[in-house]
C-alpha cells in the first residue's frame, strides 16, 4: 500500500475517533439524555435505552467503529511504533475542537500539552523507519511496514 494512502488511513482513523468524542459529548449533554440520567424515578435500564437510542450517541459510536476498522487496516501495514503516536493527534484535535465547538476553556497548560504532543508526533514521524523483523528475515526486502 502506498505511503500516502497509509497516511490518509491513519489520519482518517484519528479524525473519526476525535469526531466521535465530540459528537458523544454533545449527545450526552442533550436535554433528553440529561433528563433521563438525572431523573431519580427512572429505572437505570430505561435511562440506558434513552442514551443508546439518542441519534448523536449512535452517530458517535458509529464514528468509533469506523475508526477502529480503519485502524485495523493501518496496523496491517504500518509499524505500531510509527502509527500509534499519531493517535496523540486525536488529543490535539479534541482539545482544539472542544474549545471552538463546545466553548471549553483553552488554558496555558492545555496549549503546552498540545504543543508537546505535536512536537512528539513530528519527531516520530520524521524518524527513519527501522528494519522490522520480517525485513531482517527476508534480507531487507521492503514490506511497507512504516509510513
Amino acid at each position: 500500500m502506498a505511503k500516502l494512502m497509509l497516511m490518509g488511513l491513519v489520519l482518517a482513523s484519528v479524525l473519526l475517533a476525535a469526531a466521535a468524542q465530540l459528537i458523544l459529548k454533545i449527545g450526552m449533554s442533550g436535554e433528553i439524555v440529561q433528563r433521563a440520567l438525572t431523573q431519580n424515578d427512572l429505572p437505570p435500564f430505561r435511562a440506558a435505552i434513552v442514551v443508546a437510542t439518542s441519534p448523536l450517541v449512535i452517530c458517535g459510536l458509529t464514528c468509533f467503529v469506523l475508526s477502529a476498522v480503519i485502524w485495523l487496516l493501518v496496523l496491517a501495514h504500518v509499524e505500531l511504533s510509527i502509527a500509534y503516536p499519531f493517535v496523540g493527534l486525536g488529543l490535539v484535535i479534541t482539545v482544539t475542537s472542544s474549545h471552538f465547538v463546545l466553548g471549553e476553556a483553552m488554558t496555558a497548560s492545555k496549549l503546552v500539552g498540545v504543543g508537546a504532543i505535536v512536537f512528539g508526533v513530528m519527531l516520530i514521524g520524521l524518524s527513519a523507519p527501522s528494519k522490522t523483523r520480517s525485513q531482517h528475515m527476508t534480507g531487507g526486502v521492503e514490506t511497507a511496514r512504516s509510513l
